[in-house]
Order: C-alpha cells, then structure tokens, then sequence
C-alpha cells in the first residue's frame, strides 16, 4: 500500500488527500470544488489549496475553467480506452509474477467478502469501493511503491467513470464472481491463469463501461 504522504510537501498531501476523496466517489465528474469550502476542511490555506488544485489539473483530474473556478474532470471515451489498456499491463503483470504467500492476497479476499456484503444489501456504491480495494490488493501484489502510486492516480480516474453511469448494479454486478474466482486462482498458486482471468476481465469491464457511456450521453 502507499504511505500517508509523510515527509511530503503540504501541496502534495492536500492532493493525495483530494484523491482520496475522488477514489471514495465522494466528488463527482462536473462538480465545481469551493476554495473557501476546502480550505477550511483542510485547516490550509488557499495557496497551499491552489497548488493542490493545480497538481491535480496536470494529473487530468481537475479541470481550471477562467472565470468560473476548478470543476472535477469528465473522463472522456479516449481516457477510459486508455486507463483500461494501462490497467491491463499493470494488473496481469502484478498476478503473473504473484507470490502464493504474499499478504495481499489476503487484502484481496478481504475486499471479494466486503463486495458481497454490500452487494446483498443492494449497496452496490459500496461494492464499487470494495471493487477498487481488490485492484489495489492485486497492483500490491507487485511490490513497488512507485506503481502504487501512479495506480492510485489511475483509480480516481476510473472512479470519475463510474460517477458518470446511472446504473452502478449493471456495472459492478458481474465482477463480484470474477474478482472470487482470480483470488483462488492465486491463494492456489496459479498466477498465469488469474493473469489470463484478468485480462478477459479487463476486456469486458471496458466494454461494459463504453457501452454505458454511450447510452448515458445518448439520454443527456
């Protein structure tokens, strides 16, 4: 997992802490962000605020509109293409060379028993955080700090595309299984069919996701 942020300067923590905000789906795609609102949720000031503001407009998950203030990003059809291609070499890759030992497994059992908990209470905002625990648990599975952290980045995009779809049920509903069945295959030490797994998952996540912003932009 990624540290808190320690060490790091105030700009970069309010971000991490912005992001975080964004994986939780607590903003939404479109929504203007207040400076006095956040500055005073944070206890920072408005420079230190602006700063954060702007790290995260070059990440492209803020958008800077003149006149009118910073708005959360509305991933585009090209953005999604591209973060699932990104998730694909990432997460397939992190399984293949999975250890049969390695702790996140357990993070990633964790988050399938949490996805079913909310899914039977129909709670299905809470199966898509529990969702982006398990992808979380499995780019752990790689050992490195640095894709952690760029792949923490890659999950507030993607969250930004399930803020854009009416029908979470429809989205999450199918992956709760997959994410069961990818876990046993690594807790039973076969790591290049979970990778294979994945991908085919990956493939129909893409595909379920384009094919529900398109009907989302045909009814706007």
């Amino acid at each position: 997992m990624t540290d808190d942020g320690e060490g790091l300067p105030l700009a970069d923590r309010l971000a991490r802490r912005i992001r975080t905000l964004l994986i939780s789906g607590e903003l939404s795609p479109g929504q203007r962000l207040s400076e006095a609102a956040f500055s005073d949720r944070f206890d920072v000031s408005r420079n230190s605020l602006r700063e954060a503001f702007r790290l995260l407009t070059k990440d492209g998950l803020l958008r800077h509109e003149a006149n009118r203030g910073v708005f959360v990003a509305v991933p585009s059809m090209a953005s999604i293409i591209d973060i699932y291609r990104v998730r694909r070499m990432l997460e397939c890759g992190s399984l293949r060379q999975a250890w049969q030992q390695h702790p996140a497994i357990r993070a990633m059992r964790a988050a399938v028993e949490m996805a079913r908990e909310r899914r039977a209470e129909g709670d299905w905002i809470g199966v898509g955080s529990a969702n982006m625990m398990f992808h979380t648990a499995v780019i752990d599975l790689s050992d490195s700090a640095r894709l952690n952290e760029f792949y923490e980045r890659i999950s507030a995009e993607l969250r930004l595309c399930f803020g854009l779809l009416n029908d979470p049920e429809h989205l999450h509903s199918p992956f709760v299984d997959m994410n069961d069945a990818i876990t046993t295959l690594v807790e039973t030490n076969r790591p290049q069919e979970a990778a294979a797994q994945m991908e085919t998952y990956l493939n129909l996540a893409e595909r379920t996701m384009l094919k529900a912003l398109e009907r989302a932009s045909e009814l706007a």
